[in-house]
């Protein structure tokens, strides 16, 4: 077989040459680094879909329910879902991932476990999406409720719920319940929420109420007249025989309480 000739390159152009091949070598190496990082966080710690490999996943979710080690009243059981990271995430290479709970979250409801690298070149950290489920009994709506509906006691019913689906607490209690108006309608089988229920109003401004003031071993009961309408959860002012104006909660038909 007759061998290709072997031409010389020219002086003038040999530079040009060996400038390019140093531009295609460092352009082959950058994409096959890339393509090597891309590999090894996914072998190593997520999927395409931003999944965590099993044992990383264990690691997260044993950290969730550790900060439920003993649970709030009421709750019989904690559940961790754990989500995805963004799958358009780039991370560098890693060989131990830690996770932790950043400062000031509250594992409750939908939120959020941090992942760091502490063994690699570069060393990162990202938020990983969790949903931790609180599981007790508590009443839910027997059938569809309308808004503004007067509960009565037929309308509710006890059922095991996820506490932490919603950010006000669930009503346990059907004395808290019957008799009160609600806010919002509610579908069969959905827990009733304090928030879903429309606020009482105890007294109207101008009305006497009685004033009860509870120390520590001690109580001591007046009269007043209220300045402001008296709404539950809401402070109300109250003058005194005396003429002094004081702010206390409304606790109860024509009544206002002062901690002391």
């Amino acid at each position: 077989m007759e061998a290709f000739p072997v031409r010389s390159v020219s002086p003038r152009l040999a530079p040009a040459v060996a400038v390019a091949l140093r531009i295609a070598q460092l352009m082959a190496f950058a994409l096959f680094a890339a393509l090597a990082g891309r590999l090894s966080i996914a072998d190593a710690r997520a999927d395409e879909r931003g999944a965590l490999e099993p044992a990383l996943e264990q690691q997260v979710r044993n950290l969730a329910l550790g900060a439920h080690a003993a649970p709030p009243a009421g709750v019989t059981r904690v559940e961790v879902i754990v989500g995805q990271l963004d799958p358009r995430l780039r991370l560098a290479p890693c060989a131990k991932v830690d996770p932790y709970i950043p400062n000031g979250t509250r594992l409750w409801g939908k939120g959020r476990i941090g992942l760091r690298c502490t063994e690699g070149p570069s060393r990162w950290s990202v938020f990983l999406p969790i949903t931790v489920k609180a599981w007790g009994r508590a009443l839910v709506a027997a059938d569809a409720i309308a808004s503004g509906s007067v509960l009565k006691a037929s309308d509710l019913v006890e059922a095991e719920v996820d506490l932490a689906e919603d950010m006000t607490p669930a009503i346990v209690d059907p004395e808290q319940a019957v008799g009160r108006t609600l806010a919002q309608a509610l579908k069969p089988g959905q827990s009733l929420r304090q928030g879903q229920l429309k606020l009482r109003q105890w007294f109207a401004a101008g009305e006497t109420v009685r004033v009860v003031a509870v120390g520590a071993g001690f109580t001591l009961e007046s009269e007043g007249q209220a300045i402001s309408n008296g709404i539950e959860g809401q402070p109300a002012r109250v003058r005194t025989e005396s003429g002094r104006v004081l702010t206390g909660q409304p606790v109860a038909e024509r009544r206002v309480e002062l901690a002391l």
